[in-house]
Parts: structure tokens; C-alpha cells; sequence
């Protein structure tokens, strides 16, 4: 940590806090912890409201924070100056001392993920094309957070357009995971992720198109939440659905719940609780009956804490899906390689062409390979997977299988080249265990399941029938209660005085 800066910070924040408020407030009031960023988002939502805790605090403790490992674990990026930032914790203050509320993140620092514009703020979408462009206003998603009171603090860092399950990019550099800092946070929310699990962060949002909530939260040990399609999203409907959609992610269900209440269309997702886990019927899927490669270790994490499942009363079932899953692969691959036409201007004009990442020019090449015939029968293997979900939803409760097939590697690998010797042929290949999930546009939430022998998280998904999002919420509910895998902090690292 700079020590020069550290006590810059903390001149501002005295100089701001010199004005006196209406009110009096104390950092050891009642339960708080000493750390303010011990708070989960409730807890601290909480905590504001009731006085027990200035915004000025709030904002200070977690720029100290974020001054101390940011510059390690490179997840928030674009990050405002601290005067103006204390200088809108100072505003929230006064608006709670006039008795005004303006929502439950009032105060609250967040940081939105450099895929959405926030207004004023850098907007790069991770690309060079766009490392200097400012957001002239906020995206929709952005205006709902800020109209529950949060301040922008900044950005999380994202792979190059959202592309790859590895958060790296050319304008900020690799993000690390929360447990290990030379390890991948995972993406394209691998910003999101590692600012929650290194509690820079109280709530984060993310978008998962390929596991983009779901991996990053395996990665962090952290909740990552994808929910239906039309849940957030106001394209697409329950026939016709979205291959992606907005997400919120937690440090636990209770965090990802609330902020989903913020991003839904509809405020639905009120008053959940723990689902009674009897005569509830899970169907573990595991590996696909061999067809997919994992790194030795995750099953067994995965099917200890379905024991405890079962335990709990359910019933776990191993289940084999009566669908190819090669199938599957090219239905996915081809509507992906579609959805990528539209970037067509960057890669017809030579000079921004040489900006993209080699992956995304791949992309775009093979969308050039597609024709009309391609895309209809991608959509037909899409709409006979969707029946198949149904049958298995008729049978089981939930449907769960590995969240990653391999632990967090090295950020500086751009993606695995193998696991376990079998060669992941595309960039993409070794994240194939999230398409049953994306395909169907079903909700499936990341939940953790412990670390392997070298420290590395690991997580399992767990998907419901479209359009069952809170019974998925009010499953990792009753999960939290029986598991203790996210009270395992990890040991931070800072760079030397």
C-alpha cells in the first residue's frame, strides 16, 4: 500500500466530515463489525438507515480497502477520485438528516460492470477501440441501481466485449481471483466477483451470456445468480428467448436476492425463504456421462455437498440426458457466431480490426461462414432442448452439474488449451458445461462448494424450470443453511510498503 496516498485519503475524508451532521453516528454502534466491509449489502443497507453508520464511513472504509488491494487484484477499474466520492457520501448524509431516503443501496459505493455506461464515467467495453470513450448517460440497468440511492464509485473490469471466461483485456490488464491473485477471477463478470469475494464491494452486478455470473462466481466463491430471460431483460419472451441476460451476484443469497429485486421488471422477488428441502428431488448430471473433460476434483466437491444435500432430506439422483449433446455444441456455436454479425464494422475496417482480440475475430469470421438454413436448424436443436428440459422438469426439481470444468488458472492463460489431455478446441470449448443452462434460458444459480487441496474455489449450478427463479433462489437459501462454504475468507494479499 502507498502510504502517501492512504494518508491523502484520509485528509479528505476528516475535511469532509469536519461539517457536523444532524445526527450522531459511531463505527462500533450496536453489532457493527470493526471492518464496515464486513457488512453484507443487507446488513449495511440496514445499518445506513438506521444512523448506525454515516455514508461517509461507509464510502471511506471501502476506499481504504480498495486503495489497498485494488492495485493486486485489478478488479475495479476507472475508479473516481476520492474527494468527489466523499464529497456524494457527504450529500447522502444530509439527505438522511432531512429524512429523505432514497432507497436501499443509499449510499452504498457500487461499481457497475464496464459492459453498461454510466454517466460521466469511462465506458470501454475492455476494447482499445473504446478506451477513451465517456458514457454520455446511464444504461437502464444503471438508472434502476441509482434510483435505489448507490454511488458509482467506478467500473469492474470485463474481458474485451464480454468475450472469454477469462477477465483479461487490453486497456486494464487480468483480474485476479479473490482467493488467489495470480489465479483468474473468471468472466466476463470477473471484476464483479473478485470485488465481492475481496469485500471492495457490498453488491455487484454481471451479465452471463457462457457462464458469465456462474464461472466468475465459482471462481470467487461467491453467489452468481443468471435468472430467466425475461426476468430483467425486456427483449425476448418465453418462446422466443434471449441466449443472455443481466444477472445480479452476492457474498450470499440474501445480498443477490435483494439486488435482483433492483434490476427485475417486475418487483416479485419479495418475502423468499429457505426451501424445506424434503421430497425435493434433485437430478446430478455430473460430467454428461463422460462427455465432458474435468479437472480431477471437481465431482467429488460437488458430490460431497450433494451428501449434505441429501442429508438435508432430498433426493439426489444421478440422470442422463436422451439428447446429443454434440447437438448441443452446434446449436450453441452457431447462434454465438451469429449474434457476432453486428460487429462486422470493426473488422471491415483494417485499422480496428488489429485492435481485437484474436478470439473475437474469430467469431466474426465464422458468422460470415452462416447462412440462413445454419441458423434455423441451430434454433430447431434449441427448441427440441427446451422439451427435453421440460421432461426432466417433470421429473426433477432442479438439475445440477459443475459450474467450471477446470479450478481457476493462471491469468496469464488466455483459456486452457487441454483438461486432462483432451484439447478444447475452440476458446470457449472448456466452459461447454454452462451452454445446457444458457440454451434454455432457464434460471441457474452458482452455488459454492468448497476448495480443492491448493486452495482453489469451486462451484455447482443448479437450474430450474424457466421461469422457477424463486424456487432457485429459495434452494440456495436452504443450501446456505447446511453448507459453511462462504464464510471462508481468503487471505488477502497488498502490494509492499
Amino acid at each position: 500500500m502507498e502510504r502517501r496516498k492512504f494518508l491523502q485519503h484520509t485528509a479528505a475524508f476528516a475535511a469532509l466530515i469536519s461539517t457536523p451532521l444532524s445526527y450522531s453516528h459511531g463505527l462500533f454502534t450496536g453489532n457493527l463489525p470493526a471492518d464496515i466491509t464486513d457488512l453484507s449489502a443487507c446488513d449495511l443497507s440496514l445499518a445506513i438507515r438506521k444512523k448506525q453508520v454515516s455514508c461517509l464511513e461507509v464510502m471511506q472504509a471501502y476506499l481504504n480497502r480498495i486503495h489497498r488491494y485494488n492495485p493486486v487484484y485489478n478488479a475495479i477499474v476507472s475508479l473516481v477520485a476520492d474527494d468527489a466520492l466523499l464529497q456524494q457520501a457527504k450529500m447522502a448524509d444530509q439527505a438522511l438528516a432531512r429524512n429523505e431516503y432514497w432507497g436501499w443501496m443509499h449510499g452504498m459505493p457500487h461499481a457497475i460492470k464496464d459492459l453498461a455506461p454510466v454517466m460521466g464515467l469511462p465506458y470501454t467495453s475492455g476494447s482499445p477501440l473504446f478506451a477513451n470513450r465517456i458514457a454520455e448517460e446511464d444504461g437502464f440497468l444503471v438508472a434502476k441501481i441509482r434510483n435505489q440511492g448507490a454511488i458509482f464509485i467506478g467500473k469492474t473490469n470485463t474481458p474485451e466485449f464480454g468475450l472469454g471466461s477469462q477477465c483479461y483485456n487490453r486497456v486494464f490488464g487480468a483480474t485476479g481471483s479473490a482467493h488467489n491473485p495470480e489465479l483468474t477471477s473468471g468472466g466476463s463478470s470477473g471484476g464483479a466477483a473478485c470485488g465481492l469475494g475481496t469485500h471492495m464491494l457490498p453488491a455487484a452486478d454481471g451479465g452471463d451470456m457462457m457462464g458469465s455470473l456462474r464461472n466468475p462466481g465459482a471462481f470467487n466463491n461467491v453467489i452468481g445468480f443468471r435468472p430467466s430471460t425475461t426476468v430483467v431483460m425486456e427483449e425476448g419472451d418465453a418462446e422466443e428467448r434471449l441466449l443472455w441476460t443481466s444477472g445480479p451476484m452476492g457474498r450470499d443469497t440474501k445480498d443477490t436476492i435483494r439486488l435482483l429485486q433492483t434490476m427485475a421488471k417486475d418487483p416479485v422477488f419479495d418475502d423468499l425463504r429457505p426451501l424445506n428441502l424434503k421430497n425435493i428431488k434433485l437430478g446430478w448430471m455430473g460430467n454428461l456421462d463422460n462427455y465432458l473433460a474435468m479437472e480431477s476434483g471437481i465431482l467429488a466437491l460437488c458430490e460431497a455437498s450433494l451428501v449434505s444435500i441429501a442429508d438435508a432430506g432430498a433426493s439426489v439422483e444421478a440422470v442422463k440426458t436422451n439428447f446429443t449433446l454434440s447437438d448441443l455444441w452446434q446449436s450453441w456455436t452457431t447462434l454465438r457466431h451469429a449474434g457476432r454479425s453486428s460487429m462486422l464494422e470493426y473488422y471491415d475496417d483494417l485499422d480496428k480490426r488489429k485492435l481485437l482480440k484474436p478470439e473475437l475475430i474469430w467469431e466474426i469470421e465464422q458468422s460470415l461462414s452462416l447462412d440462413e438454413t445454419d441458423i434455423q436448424n441451430a434454433n430447431v436443436i434449441r427448441n427440441n432442448w427446451n422439451i427435453e428440459l421440460d421432461r426432466m422438469f417433470d421429473i426433477f426439481d432442479f438439475l445440477v452439474l459443475p459450474t467450471a470444468q477446470v479450478f481457476p488458472y493462471s491469468k496469464e492463460i488466455h483459456w486452457p488449451k487441454e483438461i486432462n489431455g483432451k484439447p478444447m478446441d475452440t476458446y470457449h470449448r472448456w466452459m461447454e458445461v454452462v451452454i445446457l443452462g444458457s440454451l434454455g434460458g432457464i434460471p441457474v444459480v452458482n452455488v459454492p462448494v468448497g476448495f480443492d487441496l491448493k486452495g482453489r474455489p469451486m462451484g455447482m449450478q443448479v437450474m430450474g424450470k424457466f421461469g422457477d427463479d424463486k424456487k432457485v433462489l429459495e434452494f440456495a437459501l436452504a443450501y446456505e443453511r447446511i453448507t459453511n462454504h462462504l464464510s471462508k475468507r481468503p487471505n488477502l494479499v497488498e502490494i509492499d510498503d
